[in-house]
């Protein structure tokens, strides 16, 4: 999703934007640190380094993080928490550094005022994240608190949902943004519809995130923030299809109406009990669909190869001019939907590598074969 998260940045005005592994780096002032909290659809921290420098053993480490103006960050009455990340033949324990950082923080506090801050591993005043590469430390304060892929409008959840950043991330990658129709045939618990709704509106996708980390910091600028979010709220737009979802479970369906409400989009997005192989196309023009059918490993499938042939027939029969695109780790059973990919892009869905599969159904005479399974 790197590319994808620069091409945000960019719309949103970042400067100096590089992307490395798993990580987009960029300039940009505090209100932009705000903007980019509430406005990426595919960043799960927004991090704001203090400081790097070399470390080769313990005592680099603790005497460097010891050296940091805490004060400047936080006060002895506040609380922190310590997250670390590893990747060095120096130090292998990834919770040993946190615990370190954390005795170099509290020293400070504790030589210098008498008193030491708590550890709050919750709800903390201050989230600081240490990131080792090889011999290189960086330090970075948390600027999102919670993961950004926790939204705030998933009030209810099915056995296996999916995650709200990736969900994002997959539409985008297909190109939609809101000029077509658009469907969720296996909707679950209706995160693909939520968040294809905020895309195609431009609502800013963390607007009923309850707290920020930022704002527990002593230079939250409340009215610098009203002002951000204000800014964004006015670039909402009007959107003129339609979003709708099928789940074959009823209670999948109720569930996805209280994600759909508690996000205030009921308006958009229109869900119902049915069982997508016997559905068919509502409307004769162009539609997309994206969805994250069973893999057969959370939720389990009693005949994988007949299900997955049953979204071939579906596809081929009922949904002409239709842009299909699934996600599965199951990939053998991807064999069976008797159609070419015309595109296929590697994904990952928590720890479960995937693959994210676009199948095309032209409208008009266009025909498939065995000898299109893949």
């Amino acid at each position: 999703m790197e590319e994808i998260l620069a091409q945000e940045l960019r719309q949103l005005g970042a400067s100096e934007i590089e992307i490395g592994t798993r990580n987009v780096s960029f300039e940009g002032d505090t209100g932009f640190m705000y903007k980019a909290n509430l406005c990426c659809r595919t960043a799960i921290k927004i991090l704001k380094p203090i400081a790097a420098f070399n470390v080769f053993k313990e005592d680099d480490l603790y005497e460097k993080i010891y050296n940091i103006n805490w004060q400047k960050y936080m006060s002895v009455t506040g609380t922190l928490a310590v997250n670390s990340t590893v990747f060095s033949d120096y130090f292998t324990h990834s919770q040993y550094i946190s615990l370190k950082t954390k005795d170099a923080i509290v020293d400070r506090f504790r030589d210098m005022e008498g008193e030491r801050p708590n550890v709050d591993l919750d709800h903390p005043t201050l989230r600081i994240n240490i990131h080792i590469d090889r011999n290189i430390c960086t330090v970075s304060l948390d600027s999102s608190g919670q993961s950004l892929h926790k939204r705030g409008y998933k009030v209810a959840n099915t056995l296996a949902p999916i995650n709200e950043v990736l969900a994002a991330g997959m539409i985008m990658k297909t190109g939609w943004s809101g000029q077509c129709d658009f469907m969720d045939p296996m909707c679950g618990s209706g995160t693909i519809l939520c968040e294809a709704a905020m895309i195609a509106c431009n609502i800013p996708p963390n607007l009923n995130v309850e707290e920020f980390g930022f704002e527990t910091w002593p230079d939250f600028d409340v009215d610098l923030y009203e002002l951000i979010e204000n800014a964004a709220l006015k670039k909402i737009k009007e959107f003129h299809f339609k979003i709708y979802g099928y789940d074959n479970d009823a209670n999948a369906i109720e569930k996805a109406k209280e994600n759909i409400a508690a996000a205030n989009l009921s308006e958009f997005i229109t869900i119902k009990k049915a069982d997508f192989f016997q559905t068919e196309k509502l409307q004769e023009r162009p539609l997309f669909m994206v969805f994250n059918p069973p893999y057969d490993e959370r939720i389990s499938i009693r005949d994988v190869e007949h299900f997955y042939g049953q979204i071939g027939n579906t596809l081929k029969r009922n949904y002409e001019d239709t842009q299909a695109w699934l996600i599965t780790s199951n990939l053998e059973a991807l064999k069976f939907v008797g159609l070419r990919p015309s595109k296929k892009i590697k994904l990952f869905n928590g720890a479960l590598e995937s693959k994210f599969v676009k199948y095309e159904m032209y409208a008009g005479s266009r025909k498939f074969s065995k000898r299109d399974i893949t």
